[in-house]
């Protein structure tokens, strides 16, 4: 997985996407932050650490449906610390969640349980600039269309968005 420090269009915004896939998996943002300047994964991979232009560090879960407890330490009758940690869970919990996690992958294939798992919430700025990016980007790809319909055959060679976005390859 990797932790991708935002673009110009949505700074307010953190988001961790497999390094293959093109799609993120969380999205993580807040009111008050502000340019993010840079993200890691904690050493066990649990927690998501970004560094800010408001001079403030954020810890948030690397997955964030996942539920998080707190360890009380107790001495003579009085707690001393409490240490967020994984929450471990309860037999009766486990089967639950794994009961749960054996529903989702059993309809996967139906469309309200994809939509279901791969809703996001967005700030409404950033979701307005996508949405204009994703018209900007169709606009462009019905552009190219009508180029290649309107010119010699083979003349304008065909090639992937993936590929376009491709600055240098560095062997």
């Amino acid at each position: 997985m990797a932790a991708q420090c935002p673009d110009t269009a949505s700074f307010l915004q953190i988001r961790i996407f497999q390094y293959n896939g093109g799609h993120s998996r969380e999205i993580y943002h807040t009111k008050r932050m502000q340019r993010v300047f840079c993200v890691k994964f904690s050493c066990d991979g649990s927690y998501v650490i970004s560094g800010s232009d408001d001079a403030n560090l954020r810890l948030w879960k690397a997955n964030a449906s996942e539920q998080l407890g707190v360890i009380l330490l107790y001495q003579s009758g009085c707690i001393i610390t409490r240490i967020p940690t994984l929450l471990q869970l309860l037999p009766r919990e486990r089967k639950n969640h794994e009961y749960r996690e054996a529903v989702k992958n059993r309809y996967k294939h139906l469309p309200e349980v994809k939509r279901i798992v791969r809703h996001r919430h967005l700030l409404k700025p950033i979701f307005k600039a996508s949405a204009l990016r994703r018209i900007m980007i169709d606009a462009e790809r019905k552009k190219d269309e009508r180029r290649r319909a309107h010119s010699a055959p083979g003349s304008i060679p065909r090639e992937s968005i993936r590929k376009k976005r491709i600055i240098k390859e560095i062997e």
